[in-house]
């Protein structure tokens, strides 16, 4: 291995490449998912040098994410996700290890030895477990059928490994995508994470696999190309609201490229494996198992400052219906980009947002001060009289206190 020092933002941009689609590769035939059989079977171990390789260098990279700060510690999410690993995983469901991490990117990553990293802004896009499951088992594909070691047998063919690891190093330090501040130094056995490009054929080999796993563990298939469709009506709408081209950026849109033609693989193949059983959605069971965290992703997502896809995004998860919450989040958006009209946006969303019984304390908040711009006082002292009932313990209650006495 390379003495290159790797830093954990460098192997998130690792695992934001590691199953990068070859762009510049021409689209091929649709892999039918009744073509595809499983490779790896329970408790399937290593049987060549190369391979071999690749686990020992996974193993001390799992090591390192599995003690890692950036990881999101709740044993109930984390059964909850293994369970739908589990439900799709195949003939290795018992062997398959998901490791949430604080990232708010949409992105996953999944390691030659089974275990998978999903990032937090992942599940905040998910409507319900269905996508959530179409994702997991698309990255369970890749291990289903042992893409990590077609992709690195095919990196040796083409490159030498220290010209490789070169490129590596400097595409994690230009991983400027990527929110990880803060954070310590990985061990240098983690550049092996930046050496993989998943070919078309590979990732539309995952697709199908995928669509195949989540049929037939009872799930609607049709959910795996909504994820993907929205994935990219967000990155338009970022693009539209900052008047430029859309920029892939070190997201999973960079790394499983979706254009139009394969959208329609997709929708093809979920219709073709759809049966009478595969209609689960799971959306109640989803937010049940997200809880209090869709919140504080939320939060992040709009700390991003990234205002076209984070309204977007609020539209979207308001397909099933708005709350409080996300009417919040859109007064908020629109008052952190402060330009020329925003406040009257953000106050008409916290005003929709106090209507909804889950409105957060913070909702009225922001209700009462923009009540009090508008002139209207006493609608405005009422509104943060409320807040301090609902949260007579927040950092800022002395202040609205006196605010109101004054």
């Amino acid at each position: 291995m390379s003495d290159l020092p790797l830093t954990r933002r460098m192997m998130l941009g690792g695992l934001g490449c590691a199953c990068c689609g070859g762009l510049a590769a021409p689209a091929g035939a649709r892999i039918p998912p009744g073509s595809l059989r499983p490779v790896v079977t329970p408790g399937y171990r290593p049987v060549d040098a190369d391979e071999q390789g690749l686990w020992q260098q996974y193993r001390r990279v799992e090591e390192e994410i599995a003690g890692s700060n950036l990881l999101i510690r709740d044993d109930a999410l984390a059964r909850y996700l293994g369970g739908i690993a589990g439900r799709v995983g195949g003939p290795a469901a018992k062997d398959l290890r998901i490791y949430l991490a604080h990232v708010p990117e949409f992105n996953a990553f999944m390691a030659p030895t089974g275990f998978m990293v999903v990032f937090s802004g992942l599940l905040l896009r998910m409507r319900d477990e269905a996508q959530l499951a179409g994702v997991i088992g698309h990255e369970a594909g890749h291990f289903l059928l042992r893409h990590q070691l077609r992709a690195w047998r095919d990196m040796k063919r083409k490159t030498s490994a220290l010209t490789f690891l070169g490129m590596a190093a400097g595409l994690g330090y230009g991983a400027t995508g990527i929110y990880a501040g803060g954070l310590v130094q990985l061990a240098q056995t983690g550049a092996i994470l930046s050496l993989f490009a998943y070919s078309r054929e590979l990732e539309a080999e995952a697709d199908a696999m995928g669509v195949k796993q989540i049929a037939e563990a009872g799930y609607d298939p049709a959910a795996m190309p909504e994820t993907w469709q929205s994935l990219i009506a967000e990155t338009e709408a970022s693009a539209a609201m900052r008047r430029k081209r859309p920029r892939r950026g070190y997201s999973l849109l960079a790394t499983h490229p979706a254009p139009a033609e394969r959208m329609a693989d997709l929708r093809l193949s979920a219709r073709e494996v759809a049966g009478a059983g595969s209609t689960e959605r799971g959306r109640d069971r989803y937010l049940a198992a997200l809880g209090e965290h869709r919140r504080a992703f939320l939060d992040d997502q709009v700390k991003l400052n990234d205002p076209g896809a984070t309204l977007y995004l609020l539209r979207y998860l308001a397909s099933d219906g708005w709350n409080g919450l996300l009417r919040f989040y859109e007064g908020e958006t629109w008052r952190l980009r402060g330009e020329a009209g925003d406040n009257l946006l953000a106050g008409r969303s916290y005003a929709a947002a106090v209507a909804y019984p889950d409105a957060p304390a913070e909702a009225w908040r922001q209700h009462g001060y923009q009540l009090l711009r508008e002139g209207r006082r006493d609608e405005g002292r009422a509104a943060l009289r409320r807040y301090l009932a609902l949260a007579p313990s927040a950092p800022d209650a002395a202040i609205v206190r006196q605010s109101l006495a004054s």
